[in-house]
């Protein structure tokens, strides 16, 4: 189902019967037309927000009455010229009074004084001494606003310096003494180093410049009266030059290189004489050939590697040992051809023998059978 006009025009209508609607009188026919199309309130009565169930609000609301019905319990004090070792911290420890005067620490009676924020025994003064290593115990009175005050504490301020023991005066004079000592130390230490940071960047060599001026008389050539006011004698200062020693200088020093001094000692040369084939092949110089790497795959005589291997630089040396060896094998050798001769004749002779004996028997059976 559609409408004959579109959503902006929809709006632009109740926009405009709005404007109507509130350019209208209070008038109760319409304002009774207006309620029976509203619809009906569900709900006419008024609530109201408890704040004492709230955990915020009570937790509040019990903790200020516990701060109202809180009571102080103060503690005994003890009695005056007793209270050695009593360090009043707390509030109950001054029981209802003001601070101990003869109890040299920061106190807070009722907690006046004290820092909202600060915690009670937090604040803790560094152990100090003085300029002879004794400890400091004024160092407690000297805090807040009397730390840029002259505040004495001390027995001996009481004591009028014309009435000193001397001793004390010995001390003084002793600290006085070692004080401008090490004051003449340092300052003769930080002179030296002044003076050479100052002589470092001085010029050097700076010509002394002579004060002392010369006087000089002589009679002009020319005398007239039309010349030095007609006068016959002059007399002339003569006073140096000063010479400013940051000017640079005037002349330019080229350097000169050095006078040649005796001449060298001559070498003696042999005459020239023609290159033998044996010089040439003395100067030879076998390649380098490698016994393990042949990467172009070249194929070199045996001379031309034993020329590389360094063998025939060499001498051959050989052992004595080598000779006895073989000769100790040529010896062995004879002994035993002697031997092996010795063995085949003894061999012979007994074949020798053994056939003249078969020969013998033969002939005597021969001779028994006819």
């Amino acid at each position: 189902m559609g409408f004959g006009f579109s959503l902006r025009q929809f709006a632009n209508y109740l926009k405009q019967g709005l404007q109507f609607v509130l350019q209208l009188p209070e008038d109760p026919l319409i304002m009774a037309a207006l309620r029976d199309l509203l619809p009906p309130v569900k709900s006419t009565t008024t609530t109201y927000y408890d704040h004492s169930n709230d955990p915020w609000f009570r937790q509040r609301f019990n903790s200020s009455e516990a701060e109202q019905t809180t009571v102080v319990t103060h503690k005994l004090v003890p009695p005056y010229l007793e209270r050695k070792g009593f360090v009043p911290r707390r509030v109950e420890d001054f029981g209802d009074g003001g601070a101990f005067p003869e109890i040299h620490i920061a106190q807070y009676p009722l907690d006046m004084g004290r820092g909202k924020s600060a915690k009670p025994g937090s604040k803790i003064l560094p152990l100090t001494v003085d300029a002879h290593g004794n400890v400091a115990y004024d160092a407690i009175v000297k805090q807040n606003e009397n730390a840029k005050k002259i505040v004495y504490s001390q027995h001996k301020d009481l004591i009028p310096k014309i009435l000193r023991n001397d001793e004390e005066r010995d001390e003084d004079e002793d600290l006085q003494k070692e004080i401008e000592e090490t004051t003449q130390e340092t300052k003769a230490a930080l002179e030296k180093i002044v003076n050479v940071r100052l002589s470092a960047a001085q010029p050097k060599n700076v010509p002394k410049q002579s004060s002392e001026s010369k006087y000089i008389k002589y009679k002009p050539s020319q005398q007239s009266a039309a010349f030095n006011s007609g006068a016959k004698e002059r007399i002339i200062r003569m006073v140096e030059m000063p010479v400013d020693p940051l000017e640079p200088p005037k002349f330019k020093h080229k350097r000169v290189p050095k006078a040649s001094g005796s001449p060298p000692v001559p070498v003696m040369h042999s005459p020239p004489r023609p290159v033998t084939v044996k010089d040439q092949q003395d100067w030879k110089i076998p390649p380098c050939i490698s016994n393990w790497k042949n990467p172009k795959g070249y194929t070199i005589p045996l001379d031309k590697r034993l020329a590389a291997d360094g063998r025939g630089l060499q001498d051959v040396q050989i052992n004595d040992n080598f000779a006895k060896l073989s000769e100790a094998l040529y010896v062995a050798e004879q002994k035993a051809r002697e031997a092996v001769a010795m063995r085949s004749k003894v061999q012979k002779d007994d074949d020798e023998r053994e056939g003249k004996e078969r020969a013998g028997t033969a002939g005597i059976s021969s001779e028994s059978s006819f």
